[in-house]
């Protein structure tokens, strides 16, 4: 998650540079690019990101969760944590204006949210804890992916 949280701030440091306008012209420009992306959900997270790791933890630290719940959530901590390493190489190659390598690492960082929503589908009943942070992080490992088709 720290990774991913210095990704955005990369991002964001990127974007503040220029005036609001072009982050609204250039987050609405990505959007019609991509199904997947909302144009006002890309300009608020990029100034509020969302620290998905840390409420994993704090569910964590529930002692009355049943073992299946429990296991879900730390499969879900072991993904994001993997995310984040993807976001952070994907960061680096498009800094280093490798677009292939920077698409396929912020394309993996996706699988992270599909795949702990869809761990806690597998019983019957259960909810998943992280429904709205899952697709705040498949918004968010998009928005980039919009940023990189751009400007190849």
């Amino acid at each position: 998650m720290k990774n991913f949280c210095l990704f955005l701030a990369f991002l964001f440091l990127l974007i503040v540079s220029v005036r609001s306008d072009i982050i609204k012209d250039s987050c609405d420009e990505a959007a019609k690019g991509d199904p997947n992306m909302k144009s006002d959900f890309c300009v608020a997270t990029i100034a509020n990101a969302t620290a998905t790791g840390s409420t994993v933890s704090k569910l964590l630290q529930n002692t009355s969760l049943d073992k299946f719940t429990r296991s879900c959530l730390e499969a879900c901590s072991e993904l994001y944590s993997n995310a984040g390493s993807d976001l952070q190489s994907g960061g680096e190659a498009f800094k280093s204006k490798d677009f292939g390598t920077a698409k396929f690492d912020l394309s993996a960082a996706i699988v992270a949210p599909v795949t702990c929503e869809d761990g806690f589908k597998e019983k019957q009943g259960l909810v998943s804890p992280l429904t709205k942070e899952n697709e705040n992080m498949r918004q968010l490992a998009v928005i980039p992916l919009a940023f990189i088709d751009m400007v190849k």
